[in-house]
């Protein structure tokens, strides 16, 4: 079975094929959350009643006086209403009789370990509410969090809800300048770290890098240090804090901000086309809705299951499927701060059989390392207690779906396959487990009260085949926004098809009106489920002395879905050899972080350009991944696309 996406001007194609169905058991099924059309059929109704319904799930303080302001491409949900997701996701349910269940399992990649109730996280979370105010943290201001895996990061970003403030999560495993841009873009007041982390055995200097951002940070006035281990630091009198002095002195209780259903809740920020990252922005009333209906109904959540979502919280999957959708609905789930294969690739099967994990919610990039290193290491443990699995981050292969169904799940788990994006805030397309039928490979249709579909160039539906995939009417969980950037946010997502949100990815529709998602459109690559900017890579790669002119395009890898592949132009004087490869891809990991290093460097004397001067990064990729090469005619100088061919199998043939 093979799979390919092909793009053109007009529409998009996938020679994919798949026949086999599953479906759940009849027992999953009598006990789903749902199992018949109802909650379709309310939505195809009557949509914003229905959302309306999804949110009555939540507590507020003051109900909404209108479910929805629409003038495209700004929407408003719940107008009116106050609450705080803070309170949502732990108050409520101390006073309803939960305050000695678990909320967090936690276990450090080292093997220590610490469970957290929900009154364990309301106390914890109300201190460094407390803590925050008292360095000056009020309802609006930012704040950003560089942290590795562990309980504080969750407790601090529900501090910062039940402020009011803004907070601002940067993935522990960028580099010091994506840090510092991204605090420098929010305005940040107070940076939350820690004295570093583990990772793959390897010990993750956080405060350290966090020290090099800060050289450039002027709006950063407190830093807040998490003691996690014993890593050498550099402490800077009357600006940084250990985390547990300032915890010693607080208050047991800070009083929740009502907040409005569309104030800010957070900004995330993600990788874009122009290079600069985009600070996506998320609102709380309408989010907290959209994460809380599809953490109970695509997870078919039950109150004594215990979840494991495998993301990190510097991801929008952490946000919405470990912080504020499980503990919105009361979840006991697992966190895990390392890597599935340290010390051995058993490690995740260790988890799941020890702590009892019955719903395990992970990337299709782990899936495929997983089907690498073999089914003898799931072999090794007792997984009956799974009933769920899912699949999150980029379209996940046939392939890889059934041997996760047979070795993972014992041929017994349904699979929810989830489409969404870090700017619909929560999943979109997606089965429900106790309704649909599943086909290994499709993410199946909208989540009820989502409105997707595909379009051509021009506009017109797709009823069969590829196309555009867009969602057509406004839902509660979508980005309000880019910070500081309003002509950008329309430009990316509304100037397409207008009033319409174009998701920049593309999709095709099969005759049972199923959906299969086949990756982005644009030059945004997805490596192992994170979206990286072919600009910003190219742009790191231009910062080094020695090159003059870069272009990089996403190939396929058998694990990560997508790897990096850059072309280099070398200035004058430099010689292109393997030292100089390795630097280049040292210089790449310097500028924005490992995630972005390239698997492969093609040096080149020219790189193929049309004639208005655009780099043909279409063809670029053709001669990465070996294959026939498309039309050339717009070329300035089509023999550059041979001589680039030749040298890249010289080099790789081998």
């Amino acid at each position: 079975m093979n799979e390919t996406t092909v793009l053109d001007s007009a529409t998009i194609q996938s020679l994919l094929e798949e026949e086999r169905w599953f479906e759940a058991s009849k027992t999953f099924r009598e006990k789903a959350n749902t199992n018949n059309s109802s909650l379709y059929d309310m939505a195809a109704h009557n949509r914003e009643e229905f959302w309306a319904t999804m949110a009555e799930g939540l507590d507020w303080y003051e109900k909404w006086r209108t479910v929805l302001e629409w003038n495209p491409p700004y929407a408003k949900w719940f107008v009116g209403g106050k609450l705080n997701a803070s309170y949502n996701c732990l108050d409520r349910h101390v006073k309803n009789g939960m305050r000695n269940k678990a909320a967090i399992i936690w276990e450090g990649e080292p093997g220590d370990q610490r469970t957290l109730t929900y009154w364990d996280m309301y106390r914890e979370v109300n201190k460094f509410a407390n803590c925050l105010k008292r360095l000056g943290v009020q309802k609006g201001d930012r704040v950003a969090f560089y942290m590795p895996m562990i309980p504080e990061l969750a407790i601090g970003m529900l501090a910062c809800a039940r402020l009011g403030a803004v907070h601002s999560v940067v993935f522990g495993g960028f580099s010091p300048e994506a840090l510092r841009d991204r605090i420098n873009d929010a305005q940040a007041t107070v940076l939350v770290t820690a004295d570093g982390g583990y990772r793959r055995g390897n010990l993750l200097p956080l405060k350290h890098d966090a020290d090099l951002a800060l050289r450039e940070t002027p709006s950063i006035e407190h830093v807040i240090i998490v003691k996690r281990g014993d890593f050498p630091l550099h402490v800077k009198e009357g600006r940084d804090h250990w985390y547990h002095r300032l915890m010693q002195e607080a208050d047991a209780y800070c009083e929740p901000e009502p907040m409005e259903a569309e104030d800010m809740l957070y900004i995330l920020y993600t990788s874009g086309t122009t290079g600069k990252p985009k600070g996506i922005v998320h609102t709380t009333g309408g989010y907290l809705t959209g994460v809380y209906a599809t953490t109970k109904y695509v997870f078919d959540l039950k109150p004594e299951d215990v979840f494991w979502c495998t993301a990190d919280i510097g991801w929008v999957t952490g946000h919405s499927y470990i912080v504020y959708g499980p503990m919105a609905n009361g979840a006991t789930q697992i966190m895990y701060e390392g890597s599935p294969d340290w010390p051995d690739r058993d490690r995740f099967w260790e988890l799941v059989e020890k702590y009892g994990v019955t719903i395990f919610y992970t990337a299709p990039t782990a899936i495929r390392a997983f089907m690498k290193w073999g089914d003898e290491w799931p072999a090794k443990h007792d997984l009956h207690t799974l009933r769920l699995l899912g699949s999150v981050g980029e379209p996940i292969n046939p392939e890889a779906w059934t041997w996760y169904h047979e070795y993972i799940g014992g041929n017994r788990c349904p699979i929810v396959d989830t489409w969404w994006q870090t700017e619909t805030g929560s999943i979109m397309i997606t089965p429900l487990p106790g309704v649909t039928r599943l086909k290994p490979g499709s993410a199946t249709i909208p989540f009820p009260g989502v409105d997707a579909d595909i379009f051509s160039e021009d506009g017109t539906r797709v009823d069969t085949g590829g196309g555009y995939l867009v969602v057509k009417s406004p839902w509660p969980s979508m980005l309000r926004g880019i910070y500081g950037d309003p002509e950008r946010f329309k430009q990316q997502y509304w100037s397409k098809y207008e009033g319409i949100y174009f998701t920049g990815d593309g999709a095709k529709r099969d005759e049972n009106d199923y959906f299969w998602l086949l990756g982005r459109v644009d030059d945004v690559m997805n490596v192992s489920g994170h979206r990286i900017s072919t600009m910003e890579v190219e742009s790191a790669l231009v910062d080094h002395e020695s090159t003059a002119e870069s272009a990089v395009v996403g190939i396929h890898h058998d694990v990560k879905g997508q790897a990096i592949a850059a072309f280099v132009t070398l200035k004058e004087g430099y010689e292109a050899d393997g030292k100089l490869e390795k630097k280049l891809k040292d210089h790449v990991v310097q500028k924005i972080g490992v995630i972005a290093r390239p698997e492969k460097i093609i040096f080149s004397a020219d790189l193929p350009k049309t004639r208005s001067g655009k780099i043909m990064r279409r063809l670029l990729r053709d001669i990465a991944e070996g294959k026939a090469l498309g039309d050339t005619t717009t070329l300035a100088d089509a023999s550059v696309v041979e001589k680039l061919k030749r040298t890249y199998e010289e080099e790789y043939s081998a």
